[in-house]
């Protein structure tokens, strides 16, 4: 059994760190066996079929707002770029639901790194072709509110351990703040994505704190000792 200096306690099963303080737990014997854990591994089960249907319906209606929006707007070769970078927003969803299906443990590293790589590409592609701000303007809102609507999916089918549920929800508000960083910068030439963006953060992170914010709180008062 080892044992956490800072805490004062002693700790069963094979943590290598405390976890209340995430102080390195001492007390093995060097090349032992780690003692086993007192409690079963309980996997995390959702139903991926219904993960698959929601994501597809949710991908289709998008597609059709983006032709019905074809149809009712402006037909200039401009606007209608704008409006097919929701069809990439799409895919990026399709990325992070089911990244959260076959690894979840990597999922906000994964969001972040599809959200830069995705995002310096467009910001690269516009300095090449004469920048005119489209990749500010309409790409990156759409990739980070394409990101938080597969992170809402994944929550909402997927049974998520707390500590990721934490994550997730601070990952949700930095996807939200960046293109409102963009827009107070003056960087943007079109207002309506960075907003409708920054109001899609906004209402995903209440959901998530109206559903489990008592135990986000616990474990954010464990994790921070308030």
């Amino acid at each position: 059994m080892r044992t956490c200096t800072d805490c004062d306690l002693r700790v069963e099963g094979d943590w290598e760190r405390c976890p209340l303080c995430g102080s390195v737990l001492h007390g093995a014997e060097p090349g032992g066996q780690p003692e086993p854990s007192p409690y079963p591994a309980v996997p995390l089960r959702f139903s991926r079929r219904r993960v698959l249907r929601v994501l597809t319906l949710t991908s289709l209606g998008v597609i059709a707002l983006s032709f019905l929006a074809q149809l009712l707007f402006r037909h200039d070769a401009e606007s209608l770029g704008a409006l097919r970078t929701v069809w990439l927003g799409v895919v990026a969803t399709w990325l992070v639901v089911l990244m959260a299906v076959s690894k979840r443990r990597n999922l906000a590293k994964f969001i972040v790194y599809l959200v830069l790589a995705a995002g310096g590409m467009s910001v690269y592609w516009d300095y090449l072709t004469q920048w005119s701000a489209w990749s500010l303007t309409y790409m990156v809102p759409i990739l980070c509110a394409a990101s938080i609507v597969g992170l809402l999916i994944t929550v909402r089918l997927i049974r998520m351990e707390l500590a990721d549920y934490v994550v997730y929800s601070g990952l949700t508000v930095l996807l939200g703040l960046t293109p409102i960083v963009f827009l107070s910068l003056g960087w943007v030439g079109v207002a309506l994505p960075s907003v409708i963006c920054g109001a899609l953060s906004l209402a995903v992170v209440v959901l998530l704190l109206t559903l489990r914010g008592g135990a986000v709180r616990h474990e954010l008062a464990t994790r921070l000792h308030l």
